[in-house]
């Protein structure tokens, strides 16, 4: 580790993936005084992640200690195409990033984070995406003494953790009629939900996997969900954040056979459904899949006081029905004065691309067809 000072803090930069295994229970009890944090900022998240996705040689975490306690961090790491970029740990599969900042040393803690970052991006451009709103990265990105730039990012939509009746009471009058009559046909068809545990969860995320590839089979499933690699880490994420209330993974069983299973991720402000798979058989049986997570979802956030049940990434119109609030992740880029040449052409390139695929939008409605049938050539 490479360290500076500042104050009664110091900031070091953590190279060394042994080192960063180490931290798991100073970074959980980090998370947990943290109230920004997201689950995508837990240990057991962005560990695996680096198992399973990390290039030798690339990890960069800052970490901020007050004498021998951890109060902050940054979990990036290097990266050289296009450019160099200082990215976030978690990569494509990950759908929040934050800094960790202990609350109660927070106006000394994201100060000492931007000095540290800026020394650490003596050479590359900071790209953090997918920055919730609210998140402690808002104050590191007002901190920052170079060049810098605020984009959006991708769409999420949150509903508040409230009782199912109340959620479809939101929704106009036929729409709540639907959903109730949908719920009743799913009651009547006996599914039961049951809460995998720890030891079941290597078991249970290949049966999910197998129905998430069959739910989407000729319809463009995302090749990343069916690749060994992503299966190593999402095992191996959910058995850790299962045993540390971190996450959960449910499956529902018709007549004792697993015909759907959702993992979902926790932190003290939200529940987020992450991935989920069903039997497309569940259609001929009239059960409405996403209504029966959501039911489920809410139910459990509410009785754990979880004041938000996310989405996630994503605008899918069955995502609409509920009158969800719609909130917007941002990008932020951030270099030191010598580099904003750099920054700026980092910021063209990746406005102009966004130009191109709205145009292309809109001017081939068949895009997304040819998109998901390209994807399922890719995972055959």
């Amino acid at each position: 580790m490479s360290a500076g000072s500042t104050g009664a803090l110091s900031v070091t930069l953590c190279r060394d993936p042994r080192q960063f295994a180490a931290l798991e229970e100073p970074w959980n009890r980090l998370v947990r005084s943290c109230p920004t944090a997201t689950p995508f900022q837990s240990h057991a998240w962005l560990h695996s992640w680096w198992l399973s996705y990390g290039r030798e040689g690339r990890l960069r975490v800052l970490l901020v200690r007050r004498g021998d306690e951890l109060v902050g961090a940054a979990a990036l790491m290097l990266v050289h195409r296009p450019l160099p970029l200082l990215v976030p740990l978690g990569g494509g599969i990950t759908d929040y990033f934050d800094v960790l900042a202990d609350a109660r040393y927070a106006d000394e803690v994201v100060p000492a984070l931007a000095r540290g970052l800026h020394r650490a991006a003596r050479g590359a451009v900071v790209d953090l995406r997918e920055v919730r709103p609210g998140a402690a990265a808002e104050r590191l990105y007002a901190h920052w003494s170079g060049a810098r730039t605020r984009l959006a990012d991708s769409t999420c939509m949150e509903l508040p953790a409230m009782p199912f009746d109340e959620l479809v009471k939101r929704m106009p009058k036929a729409g709540a009629q639907r959903v109730r009559a949908k719920l009743r046909k799913t009651d009547a068809a006996g599914i039961e939900e049951r809460e995998v545990t720890e030891e079941e969860v290597p078991r249970a995320v290949r049966t999910l996997l197998r129905l998430h590839e069959k739910q989407w089979r000729g319809r463009g499933v995302t090749p990343e969900h069916l690749r060994p690699r992503f299966a190593e880490h999402l095992t191996r994420a959910t058995r850790r954040m299962v045993r540390c209330g971190e996450g959960r993974l449910t499956e529902f069983r018709l007549e004792g056979k697993v015909v759907a299973a959702n993992v979902t991720l926790l932190s003290a402000g939200l529940s987020g459904g992450y991935l989920y798979g069903a039997d497309p058989g569940l259609r001929d049986k009239k059960v409405d899949v996403a209504t029966l997570l959501l039911r489920h979802e809410a139910g459990r956030a509410l009785a754990e006081g979880r004041p938000v049940v996310s989405f996630l990434r994503g605008s899918e119109p069955y995502k609409n029905h509920w009158r969800p609030e719609v909130v917007v992740n941002q990008r932020f880029l951030l270099a030191t004065t010598a580099l904003a040449p750099l920054l700026r052409l980092h910021e063209s390139q990746l406005t102009g691309r966004e130009r191109a695929v709205e145009a292309l939008r809109e001017s081939l409605p068949a895009a997304r067809d040819w998109r998901a049938r390209l994807n399922e050539l890719r995972v055959r």
